[in-house]
């Protein structure tokens, strides 16, 4: 909270208040747009697949979720005999605390423009408009959703149960395998910011570009490659479609969950939709300006918040739309996507970034550095296909010996069984 100049100086029971009141509003703010995005998806996807969707409890169904959740309160809650009590309770809020905690440090409204630092008064004091600005913020979100990774394995390995670990073991191989990618596309983002903090982040993408007729957002400036990288990494780490193989029950019976039932359940259902939000958010944060934007008409702090919530709203959208179109990969495809495209990919546009970004400094061609950039990310290119060729050379070779060594053993055995017949 260092940088939040609310914190600055003598901090007194004012402060704290102050402080606890912000912590209020995330924490209902935050359950509210779970409860919203839960009914938003059911009522999209009914719309787009010529049904109906929740239409009894309340408004256009808008209480469904209430009701669902009062629903999950009263139900039965088991827990296995062969389980770990303590493990198996503690799991699923071991994944919806990193979700409330990643939300803390975005900043969802605040004057950006004209060189403004996007501060507001509260209550007679200025105050950025979000909970916490560590200058560490980068890496705060990257260690909460590697946190979120230990509910998830730690739920299935305390269910006592073989389908639950076996699914629990597939959704960590699967999320530190995009974590690895989602990494290199927000280093791409640090690098041409120059900070870790996302309220300064946000503040570098508010100075206009192209002659400043047009916002600096990170999503252009960093060549869009990283944006669609950190897209397809966080619809892999939220276990969303079409990479929801972690909850895949024509596969795994329910995934890491199948043991849970009542709160406890709801709870990760709860985590899933409250992790898209937030995932949603720091999209809008390192891409998209966060809550910068034009000022129309009316008060000045009203359209920082408007144009948070509409980006937000759009790539909330989008995640669902996902879900509605697109088939479900295989785990293989899941898994040669994550290694051999986006990593490499991450990590080869990440070192053109910053040699451009060298060349600058230095004063050197700027053109000719990026060419022999490409040059050289372009022979890696062709030396990691021809890589992945042979494995699958040699993986297909080995298969075919290992069936002809079947196939024979088989023959002899059905031709000892005919002599010892004759």
């Amino acid at each position: 909270m260092l940088g939040d100049p609310l914190l600055q100086g003598d901090i007194g029971w004012a402060e704290v208040w102050r402080v606890l009141f912000k912590v209020g509003i995330t924490f209902v703010f935050l359950l509210v747009a779970t409860m919203f995005m839960v009914w938003f998806e059911r009522k999209v996807i009914s719309d787009m697949q010529n049904r109906i969707g929740p239409n009894r409890a309340g408004k256009w169904g808008a209480l469904q979720t209430l009701a669902d959740g009062i629903k999950a309160f009263f139900k039965e809650d088991l827990i296995p005999d062969k389980s770990d009590r303590f493990i198996f309770k503690m799991a699923p809020v071991l994944s919806v605390v990193p979700a409330f905690l990643t939300f803390a440090v975005i900043p969802i409204g605040g004057n950006f423009g004209d060189g403004r630092d996007g501060t507001i008064n509260m209550f007679g004091r200025e105050t950025y408009l979000q909970l916490a600005d560590p200058q560490i913020g980068v890496l705060f979100v990257l260690a909460m959703s590697s946190v979120a990774i230990y509910g998830i394995m730690l739920a299935g390995w305390a269910s006592g149960s073989k389908y639950p670990l076996l699914g629990s073991v597939r959704a960590s191989a699967q999320m530190v395998s995009y974590e690895a990618s989602l990494g290199l596309s927000v280093a791409a983002v640090v690098l041409l910011s120059g900070s870790f903090s996302t309220h300064e982040i946000v503040a570098a993408q508010s100075e206009g570009a192209f002659g400043g007729s047009f916002p600096n957002w990170n999503l252009w400036a960093t060549g869009f490659v990283p944006f669609v990288i950190f897209l397809i990494s966080a619809t892999a780490e939220l276990n969303r479609p079409p990479f929801d193989l972690v909850e895949a029950e024509q596969e795994l019976v329910g995934g890491f969950h199948t043991e849970y039932s009542s709160i406890r359940f709801a709870l990760f259902f709860l985590a899933e939709f409250m992790n898209t939000v937030t995932m949603s958010a720091i999209i809008v944060t390192l891409f998209f300006g966060g809550p910068s934007g034009p000022h129309i008409i009316g008060p000045e702090w009203i359209w920082p918040i408007f144009w948070f919530f509409l980006k937000l709203g759009g790539f909330l959208f989008m995640f669902v739309w996902f879900r509605a179109t697109l088939p479900r990969f295989r785990y293989d495809q899941l898994m040669d996507l994550g290694w051999k495209l986006l990593i490499p990919l991450s990590l080869a546009w990440l070192l053109l970034l910053g040699a451009l970004r060298v060349a600058r400094d230095e004063g050197w061609n700027v053109f000719g550095t990026a060419i022999g950039a490409i040059g050289i990310m372009g022979l890696g290119a062709g030396l990691l296909m021809i890589a992945i060729r042979n494995a699958a050379e040699d993986r297909r070779a080995r298969d075919e010996l290992i069936l002809g060594r079947a196939g024979r053993t088989a023959t002899t055995e059905q031709t000892d069984e005919t002599e010892v017949g004759v």
